[in-house]
């Protein structure tokens, strides 16, 4: 069975994994810290931006493939899905300070709504059920 919403979200994230560590490679380079994060702040934001992503991400990829799955789906969680990605996105930016702080706010809540939309989502196919 394939599912398309699924394999694309993955995919973005897959693409989204790489751009962040490649943001914390920018900086180890800029301050030559091999190892840690040297004390440096920069370093320290986009290393947690990434364990960020690391933490949320597959708790949310694992519920819209269980909804794909379930048979549950179709455009709305297309949206839902690309919407996800993006807020990880402005998580990423948002996470460096600065003018883009609002991205940090904005990621998080999207994150956590989409979360609880999900899981809400989830909870009454399974209450259907019986």
């Amino acid at each position: 069975m394939i599912l398309p919403v699924t394999l694309t979200a993955v995919a973005a994230a897959a693409i989204l994994n790489i751009w962040l560590t490649l943001r914390i490679g920018a900086v180890r380079r800029a301050y030559k810290i091999s190892v840690g994060d040297g004390g440096n702040e920069a370093l320290q934001r986009r290393m947690r931006a990434q364990l960020n992503f690391a933490e949320n991400v597959p708790i949310t990829l694992l519920l819209i493939a269980a909804l794909e799955l379930a048979g549950i789906g179709g455009d709305w969680l297309a949206y839902v899905a690309g919407l996800f990605i993006l807020s990880r996105v402005a998580h990423g930016f948002g996470m460096d300070g600065g003018k883009a702080q609002m991205g940090r706010m904005i990621g998080t809540l999207v994150t956590l709504a989409t979360q609880l939309f999900l899981a809400g989502v989830a909870v009454g196919a399974v209450l259907r059920l019986f």
